[in-house]
């Protein structure tokens, strides 16, 4: 990744902080011209890692790899605005709900195996790669969620509270999103409602869904979980990052059979 695309990762996450206190402070005038700054600065990180063409078909003559490239590039947009390693059902249901373009659920089935292969064949080849998120005990995948290979090694890592995190983490920047896009359509908001049911604070349907209310209260459990999850992440990615200096295995994790084998030799 350029010097530059980290940067804008950087204030990606600078600017998602400033988001969060004002909403948190009831700024919401001031919450959503944030909003409208990070859409701008992740577009240009989109830009800048992508290229400006990545979004658009290939050729009609590049036939071959068109299902691979539309299926990375739209898995890829999906979890950058969940910003949370997802299913593909989750994925799925966002990219048709939020996006346009076609996404086959079929191709999503051998999507990581493809990309851990071409990982291996020529490592970081790639400005993004479609990985796994890995289990804090074992460094396995964590089963059907895809991650993305520039997110840092804590935010991949699956501990105890992590899915419960991870979900409210979605359903904080769906409901952003569509407040800064000021787009309620009815496809978004089924998505919204499905993911946020579960979250003390939201009721009603689906078409009668207030998407600022259910970001606040998604916060306010967040705030419930989010300093453990956080520590039992970073502590499982530094011993990670210690003990296994495989970049292929911290992107897609080890197979278990190996790690059983060098647990026994001890």
């Amino acid at each position: 990744m350029t010097d530059a695309a980290v940067e804008l990762e950087e204030r990606i996450a600078g600017l998602r902080a400033e988001v969060r206190r004002a909403a948190a402070g009831g700024d919401r005038a001031g919450a959503r011209r944030l909003r409208a700054e990070l859409r701008r600065v992740e577009n240009q990180w989109e830009t800048a890692v992508l290229g400006e063409a990545s979004a658009a078909e290939p050729e009609s003559g590049d036939r071959e790899s068109t299902p691979v490239v539309a299926v990375r590039d739209h898995v890829h947009r999906a979890l950058t605005l969940l910003s949370a390693p997802a299913s593909p059902k989750v994925v799925m249901a966002v990219h048709e709900g939020f996006f346009s373009g076609q996404l086959v659920a079929a191709r999503l089935t051998s999507l990581r195996r493809d990309e851990e292969r071409s990982f291996r064949a020529a490592p970081y080849g790639r400005p993004f790669y479609i990985c796994a998120a890995l289990t804090t005990d074992l460094i396995a995948p964590a089963r059907g969620l895809l991650a993305v290979s520039t997110w840092s090694l804590a935010r991949r890592m699956i501990g105890p509270l992590s899915p419960r995190v991870d979900l409210l983490t979605a359903v904080i920047r769906l409901a952003e999103h569509m407040v800064d896009q000021n787009a309620t359509g009815p496809a978004a908001q089924r998505v919204l409602w499905r993911l946020a049911v579960s979250v003390p604070g939201v009721a009603g349907s689906a078409d009668a869904l207030d998407p600022a209310a259910v970001a606040a209260a998604a916060r306010r459990e967040l705030a419930v979980h989010a300093e453990d999850d956080t520590g039992h992440r970073e502590q499982a990615a530094r011993r990670v990052a210690r003990q296994l200096d495989d970049a292929a295995g911290q992107l897609f994790g080890v197979r278990l059979r190996a790690a059983e084998r060098r647990g026994n030799e001890w």
